[in-house]
């Protein structure tokens, strides 16, 4: 007898399997043949690809622990070869202005008021400037101009410093006596801008006075740090998100209105961390202000006049000639410095990476 569709059962068709097709089944065991039938394929496939992973999370911890051990070894050594010198000054190292390790009558109180004068100083002068370097490059500037500052700026950061100095030196501190005689003349009240020895209102007094300041050498070191500061902020400027941007505008913002309620706001925290990593290249300069300010050691307070040198320069200064104890009393003073530095170093990175969080979540 023939069956035909109509006596076959309902839901089944006459001559074709029943079975679900392949991509409606639920997913079952693997099979001996290790076919993709099963839950656990995903596994071993996530399995096999960890391994590149690990790889690399292993070599990423490896760098961050040789850079963090290459650092505690630096601050070893710099306290056991200044372990000498601080175990005979103690406390007093902290608070002495002299400079004479052979008579054991040593600190440095005057040299690190000179080097926190001229970062305050350099950044002070570097901030402004590279803020509003950084909002011309990313608002204003057209493309092609854009990428020549960009690379400008970069270069700046790579010329050396022994440049920075000889630039100081020769040409900068003839061209701002004149500026440094006219603030300390109009604001000679106020006591930082003060200069002893010379009578602010007299137009003859000598121009000496104003040489080898500590307001020469912090426009030296803000030429050095501008470019840092620049590179930083500029990359936080560029991360604003474009839609605030376009919001800002659909609501009739002018394109200062922009910039102040939602791009400054925005790089709020990145400006502010690089600041401190400007603050932090500021601190440990040497050579530029070593060839512009010669040393005297006692606490001066004054900008304008013949300033304190810095605790780097002290140290490329007295290194030739220090004796054994000497040399002890300077590896203390880089201690001091090492110490101020990763303070200042460890804050900055703290706030640029919060900065960057915020620009994320964001």
């Amino acid at each position: 007898m023939r069956t035909g569709a109509r006596g076959a059962e309902p839901g089944k068709a006459i001559g074709r399997s029943t079975r679900a097709p392949r991509w409606a089944r639920p997913a079952g065991p693997a099979g001996p043949s290790g076919a993709d039938n099963g839950p656990d394929q995903p596994r071993r496939l996530h399995a096999d690809s960890g391994l590149p992973d690990r790889v690399f999370r292993v070599v990423a911890s490896g760098g961050g622990g040789l850079v963090l051990a290459v650092m505690l070894l630096v601050g070893g050594f710099l306290l056991y070869r200044a372990w000498q010198a601080l175990s005979v000054a103690k406390w007093k190292f902290l608070t002495t202005s002299a400079w004479e390790p052979d008579a054991h009558h040593f600190g440095i109180a005057a040299v690190m008021v000179g080097t926190c004068l001229i970062a305050l100083v350099a950044v002070i002068v570097a901030v402004p400037l590279a803020i509003g370097t950084a909002l011309y490059i990313t608002e204003y500037a057209p493309p092609r101009l854009r990428r020549t500052l960009v690379s400008i700026v970069d270069l700046m950061a790579a010329v050396p410093s022994v440049v920075y100095g000889l630039w100081g030196l020769f040409f900068l501190q003839g061209k701002v006596i004149g500026l440094a005689r006219w603030i300390s003349t109009n604001f000679g009240w106020i006591p930082p801008f003060k200069v002893d020895g010379a009578d602010p209102h007299d137009p003859l007094a000598t121009p000496t006075v104003y040489t080898a300041s500590t307001f020469i050498a912090g426009l030296v070191v803000a030429m050095m740090v501008a470019p840092i500061i620049c590179s930083v902020v500029r990359e936080v400027f560029s991360q604003t998100p474009v839609g605030e941007r376009e919001g800002a505008y659909a609501l009739g913002a002018t394109r200062w209105g922009v910039i102040r309620s939602v791009v400054l706001p925005f790089a709020k925290g990145g400006m502010i961390g690089g600041t401190m990593l400007g603050l932090g290249r500021a601190l440990g300069e040497t050579i530029g202000v070593y060839m512009v300010i010669s040393p005297v050691f006692k606490v001066q307070w004054h900008v304008f006049q013949s300033g304190t040198s810095s605790v780097s320069s002290l140290i490329a200064l007295r290194y030739g000639e220090a004796s054994k104890f000497g040399m002890s009393a300077l590896m203390a003073a880089g201690l001091a410095l090492f110490v101020m530095t990763l303070v200042v170093n460890f804050a900055a990175s703290s706030i640029a990476a919060r900065s960057r969080s915020g620009a994320t979540a964001e």
